[in-house]
């Protein structure tokens, strides 16, 4: 049974948000990495990039596919997660933990409440 932890907010792309005072940590889901198979490359964004919900703004390459990741909201990178340059399969083996993507800052709280919550993204999984 695929993992969606309750404290989170998700997206019907299968990113995952974490919000902790001003800071938004994003990632991958479960599913996710579950489907692109092993992850062997991770192109994190640099830290100082301003992005827009929806767009991409991360590359994953697996032994299937590479695969765009879209930001679930809008912020400035406060932190990449550049131990994923040496070890991408962390976002494998731990997707909500070590496998974090990037650290978001100066986002709106409005746009967290578009996204789901783990009982919608279960449905949307069929989880």
């Amino acid at each position: 049974m695929t993992n969606v932890p309750d404290t989170l907010k998700y997206t019907k792309d299968h990113e995952w948000v974490l919000v902790e005072g001003s800071v938004a940590t994003v990632g991958v889901t479960e599913f996710a990495q579950s489907e692109l198979g092993e992850i062997v490359f991770v192109d994190v964004p640099a830290v100082g990039k301003t992005v827009s919900a929806g767009s991409s703004f991360c590359v994953l390459e697996s032994t299937k596919a590479a695969s765009d990741v879209y930001a679930p909201i809008g912020g400035t990178v406060s932190a990449a997660n550049d131990a994923l340059k040496d070890d991408p399969t962390k976002v494998n083996s731990d997707p909500y933990g070590a496998g974090w993507l990037c650290k978001l800052e100066g986002f709106q709280a409005a746009e967290l409440d578009k996204l789901m919550t783990a009982a919608d993204y279960k449905k949307h999984i069929n989880a």
